[in-house]
C-alpha cells in the first residue's frame, strides 16, 4: 500500500515502521478508511415554538488516510457540529440528514473499537499519575484480554515513543494545587489516550485551544506523524499560526453552516485570490480566510465607516472596509459552487460512494473482561488515594455527615437544603466568623462546636502553620510576635492538646457519622414494613368512617364469586378426560 510504505520510509516519523507493523496486526484491518459525507444537513426542530434553526445546509467533503484535515471557520459557523455529525455524536435534539459513508457504506461511527477515536476539547486527566501511568491503565481498561502482557507494554512504550512524550512519561500530570507536566504535552496525553486501540480515524476538536503557538505545532505536528501511519485524521481548529496551517493537507473551511472552501490546504490561497479576495503577502492565511467570512462584525464595521466619513479619515487602505463581510461571504459561498473544486470533491465522493471496501471491525466499547477492568480500576484509585490522601480525607469527613441527612430524609431537594443548613450551622461555631472562645457556651459551644468537623480542623490547622513562628512587630522597639501568642491571644485557641489531638477527634467524628449512617439503615431497613403497615391500616380506618365506603357492597360481589369459580381449576375436567 503506498501510505504504509511512505510511513515505513520516513526516518522521522516517530511511530516508524514498527508502529504502522504493529498496527496492522492489531487491528486486521490494513486497508485505509475513506470517510465521505453528501448533502449533510443538520437542523433542530422547532416543535412549533419558533423557526427552525440550520446549523449545516447540504456539506459535502470527504476524508483520506495518510492526510490531516482542518475544519476552519468563525464561532458559530458549524466546526463542531460537522465533526460530531462525522463521528456519530450528535446531540438527541437535533436531526441529520444525508450519507456518511465509511469505505462506500452507510455505517454508524459511535466509538467503534478500533475504527473511530474522538479527542474532546477539555483534557479529562488525573492529575496523580504519571504519564506513563496514565496511559498503561487506559490499556489495561481497553485492550483486549487476549493479549499478553509484553504486547500490551509493547503498544504503551510504542504510543509514548509516538507522541513524543518520553521526556515526562514518569512525571505527574499535575492538577489545580500542584505543577505537572505543560498544556501541550497533556493535549498530546489525551491523544495518546485514544490511540492506542489504533484507530482507522481521528477525530479532535479544536486540539489546540489554550496553547501558544510553539505547542501548538508540537501538537499538529504530532498529528501529522499519526496520519502518515494510515490513519484519517479529521480536527477542528480555530485560527490557527501560519507555521501550523502549513501542515495540513486538507481544509474544510465554513461560515453559517455552509460550505466556503473545501480541497488542498495550500490551494486556498488562490482560490480566494481567484475569487477577488487575495491574501496580503505578510498576513497569516488563517486569519485571512476568517476576516473574509466572519459577520459577526459588521456592525462595528459600518460603525467605524461612519466614524471615517465624520472626520473625513481616508479608508482606502483597507479595501475590506468598503465591503461587508456577509458579501464577502456570499461571494465566495457562490464561487465555491461553480469551482473546479467542487466538481472534483463530487466526482471523488461518487467514485467513493461506489467503492467496495473492506467493511471495519464491528467491536464496541471496552475488549477487556470485567474482571480486569475492576482490578485495574482499584489500583487505579488506591494510587490516587495515597498520592493525594489529604483530599480524600476532607472529602471523607464531609461526605459523611452528608450521608447520614441523604439516609434520614427521603426527598434529594430536602435533603439538599437541610444539609446546606446544617454545615452553615457547624460553619458559624467553627471560629470562621467568630472566636471559639467567644461563642454562647450552653449550645454553641458545647456541643455543637465540639461535633463540628470545621472547628478540629481549623485548630489543628493553626497549630499546624504557626507554632515556632516569629513575626516582626508593628512598631520598631517591640519584642517580636509568636506563634504561640497568635493562637492564644489572636485566635482564642487554647493550647491544651497537639495537632494531633485535632487529627484524632476528625478521625473519631468521621467513625461517628459512618456509624449513625449504618444505623439509620438499618433502622429504616427494619422500621419500614411496620411503618406501611400502620399507614395501611390507618388509611382503611379512614375509608371505612365515610358514608360513601359503607354503602359499597362487600367483596367478593356475586359476580366476582362467579367468575373467581371459572377462573380456579377446582372441579373442572379436562376436555380430553
Amino acid at each position: 500500500m503506498e501510505i504504509e510504505s511512505s510511513a515505513a520510509t520516513d526516518s522521522n516519523n516517530w511511530g516508524g515502521a514498527a508502529a504502522v507493523e504493529r498496527e496492522m496486526t492489531y487491528t486486521g484491518f490494513d486497508r485505509g478508511t475513506f470517510l465521505a459525507w453528501q448533502d449533510l444537513r443538520v437542523v433542530i426542530p422547532n416543535f412549533g415554538k419558533g423557526p427552525t434553526k440550520r446549523l449545516l445546509n447540504g456539506l459535502n467533503g470527504y476524508a483520506e488516510p495518510g492526510r490531516i484535515m482542518a475544519i476552519m471557520g468563525p464561532s458559530g459557523s458549524g466546526k463542531s457540529t460537522l465533526l460530531d455529525s462525522l463521528a456519530g455524536r450528535l446531540s438527541k435534539n437535533v436531526v441529520m440528514t444525508g450519507n456518511v459513508l465509511l469505505n462506500g457504506k452507510k455505517k454508524g461511527l459511535g466509538a467503534g473499537y478500533g475504527v473511530v477515536a474522538y479527542v474532546t476539547q477539555e483534557d479529562v486527566l488525573l492529575g496523580t499519575l504519571t504519564v506513563k501511568e496514565t496511559i498503561s491503565y487506559s490499556a489495561h481498561l481497553r485492550l483486549p484480554t487476549s493479549m499478553s502482557k509484553e504486547e500490551v507494554n509493547s503498544i504503551i512504550d510504542g504510543t509514548i515513543i509516538e507522541m513524543g512524550l518520553q521526556d515526562c512519561a514518569d512525571r505527574l500530570i499535575g492538577n489545580w494545587h500542584f505543577r505537572g507536566i505543560s498544556g501541550g504535552e497533556k493535549k498530546r496525553l489525551s491523544i495518546a489516550l485514544e490511540i492506542l486501540t489504533r484507530p482507522r480515524l481521528l477525530f479532535l476538536d479544536e486540539p489546540t485551544s489554550g496553547l501558544d503557538s510553539a505547542s501548538a505545532f508540537f501538537v499538529v505536528q504530532t498529528l501529522r506523524n499519526v496520519a502518515r501511519d494510515g490513519r484519517t485524521v479529521i480536527s477542528s481548529i480555530h485560527q490557527p499560526s501560519s507555521e501550523v496551517f502549513a501542515l495540513f493537507d486538507d481544509l474544510f473551511l465554513l461560515s453559517g453552516g455552509e460550505t466556503v472552501y473545501f480541497g488542498e490546504a495550500k490551494s486556498a490561497i488562490e482560490f480566494f485570490a481567484e475569487a477577488g479576495f487575495p491574501c496580503p503577502r505578510k498576513r497569516n492565511p488563517s486569519d485571512h480566510f476568517l476576516r473574509c467570512i466572519n459577520s459577526d462584525f459588521d456592525i462595528v464595521t459600518a460603525t467605524l465607516k461612519g466614524s471615517q466619513r465624520i472626520h473625513d479619515v481616508p479608508n482606502s487602505a483597507d479595501p475590506f472596509m468598503n465591503l461587508a463581510t456577509a458579501e464577502i461571504k456570499a461571494t465566495l459561498v457562490e464561487k465555491y459552487r461553480r469551482s473546479t473544486y467542487a466538481r472534483r470533491a463530487k466526482n471523488r465522493i461518487q467514485e467513493l460512494s461506489t467503492d467496495e471496501g473492506l467493511e471495519p471491525p464491528t467491536q464496541h466499547g471496552s475488549q477487556a473482561s470485567w474482571w480486569k477492568q475492576l482490578s485495574t480500576l482499584t489500583k487505579r484509585s488506591f494510587v490516587n488515594m495515597c498520592r493525594d490522601v489529604g483530599y480524600y480525607c476532607c472529602i471523607s469527613v464531609i461526605e459523611s455527615l452528608m450521608m447520614v441527612v441523604a439516609s434520614l430524609v427521603p426527598n434529594f431537594l430536602m435533603g439538599i437544603i437541610t444539609g446546606a443548613g446544617i454545615i452553615g450551622i457547624m460553619m458559624m461555631t467553627s471560629g470562621f466568623f467568630r472566636l471559639l472562645s467567644d461563642l454562647p457556651k450552653p449550645v454553641w459551644r458545647y456541643p455543637i462546636s465540639y461535633i463540628s468537623y470545621g472547628s478540629w480542623a481549623i485548630q489543628g490547622s493553626y497549630k499546624n502553620d504557626l507554632l515556632g513562628l516569629e513575626f516582626d512587630p508593628l512598631l520598631p522597639g517591640d519584642p517580636k510576635l509568636t506563634g504561640e501568642y497568635v493562637i492564644t491571644h489572636m485566635l482564642g485557641i487554647e493550647l491544651n492538646h497537639s495537632k494531633w489531638w485535632d487529627l484524632a477527634a476528625l478521625f473519631v467524628i468521621l467513625i461517628c457519622y459512618r456509624l449513625l449512617f449504618f444505623t439509620v439503615l438499618k433502622f429504616k431497613e427494619r422500621a419500614s414494613p411496620l411503618f406501611q403497615t400502620l399507614y395501611a391500616k390507618r388509611t382503611i380506618q379512614q375509608l371505612e368512617k365515610r358514608p360513601s365506603f359503607r354503602k359499597m357492597p362487600s367483596f367478593p360481589s356475586q359476580r366476582h364469586q362467579s367468575l373467581h369459580s371459572l377462573s380456579s381449576q377446582d372441579g373442572l375436567d379436562s376436555p380430553l378426560h
